[in-house]
């Protein structure tokens, strides 16, 4: 069990550097991208909103990341909480433990989803704009 904790500490570390989004306005803001290159001026002709399209989509994948990332630790809290409740009972130990590793696995999957999205969308905004390789800080 501590070489699991160990493992998912370090996959969380090292995941940890891909995690940045660099999305268009940070780029606009440095005079790279105007609102008519970006189509931005339609947005409040309709009553939208006027922010970039990728930096919503960048936010919306942030967020549903996040959630998806809390229900993995409830499944691993279910897991620790069906391990305590079992009472040396072997069959409920063994659920709790696929609840355990079920959660983990689910961890390891959302922060692997998370970096990819990530690096993806950082690639998106340098094609789109032209600017550098898109790992800028």
């Amino acid at each position: 069990m501590k070489k699991l904790a160990v493992f998912v500490a370090s996959l969380a570390l090292l995941l940890g550097g891909f995690m940045s989004f660099n999305v268009a306005p940070v780029y606009a803001s440095e005079g790279v991208l105007g609102t008519d290159d970006l189509g931005i001026g339609y947005a409040s002709d309709t009553g939208l909103g006027s922010e970039d399209v990728r930096a919503t989509i960048a936010r919306i994948i942030r967020v549903a990341m996040g959630l998806l990332g809390i229900v993995a630790v409830v499944i691993i809290l279910i897991g620790g909480f069906k391990w305590m409740t079992a009472g040396g009972n072997e069959e409920q130990v063994g659920e709790a433990k696929k609840w355990i590793f079920s959660g983990v696995i689910g961890l390891a999957i959302i922060l692997s989803a998370y970096a990819l999205a990530s690096f993806i969308i950082s690639q998106l905004v340098s094609a789109t704009t032209g600017t550098g390789s898109g790992t800028g800080g």
